[in-house]
């Protein structure tokens, strides 16, 4: 039991500094591009992916549950 305990420690640290590293390159891009004056045409091209993104998650997790279920509720079609 330990040994699976310590497996899942290790797992969890190397995922949260994946993410610290992660955070911290997209931090050193932004810093860039600000420095370079190009922050805001690098916003403009992203606003409409990151708004298309949004878009589809929201899609996802409204018909989610209900494709999960199978479509129906209440027990409908079983």
């Amino acid at each position: 039991m330990e040994t699976y305990l310590n497996f899942l420690l290790i797992r969890f640290g190397l995922i949260a500094g994946g993410l610290v590293l992660l955070a911290l390159a997209a931090f050193a891009v932004a810093v860039v591009l600000k420095r370079r004056g190009r922050l805001e045409d690098v916003r403009r091209y992203a606003e409409p992916a990151a708004r298309a993104a949004m878009r589809a998650a929201a899609r996802r997790l409204e018909g989610g549950s209900a494709a999960r279920r199978g479509g129906g509720g209440r027990g409908e079609g079983r």
